[in-house]
């Protein structure tokens, strides 16, 4: 049995060290460069950014959860660990 791969990932803005972004993707090395490109509106002004975390799921629904609660106020602080 072959399970898609889903990962979660949190951006770090290179201009703005103080800027995060998380989002969640089948395919990092293409969705950063989507970031960097500028075709994300959230992303697009605070370029060039860098890959900070990536957590790997097999079960979509956890990973989209787990993205999820990155977003909320809850799971903000811990894209902000160093």
């Amino acid at each position: 049995m072959t399970f898609a791969k889903r990962f979660v990932y949190v951006l770090k803005s290179s201009s703005e060290p103080s800027k995060y972004y998380t989002g969640l993707t089948s395919n990092v090395p293409a969705r950063l460069g989507f970031h960097n490109a500028g075709l994300c509106r959230y992303t697009a002004s605070n370029r060039p950014w860098q890959v900070d975390v990536i957590v790997q799921f097999t079960d979509e629904r956890r990973a989209v959860a787990f993205e999820r609660y990155l977003k909320s106020g809850s799971g903000g602080a811990l894209r902000h660990l160093r």
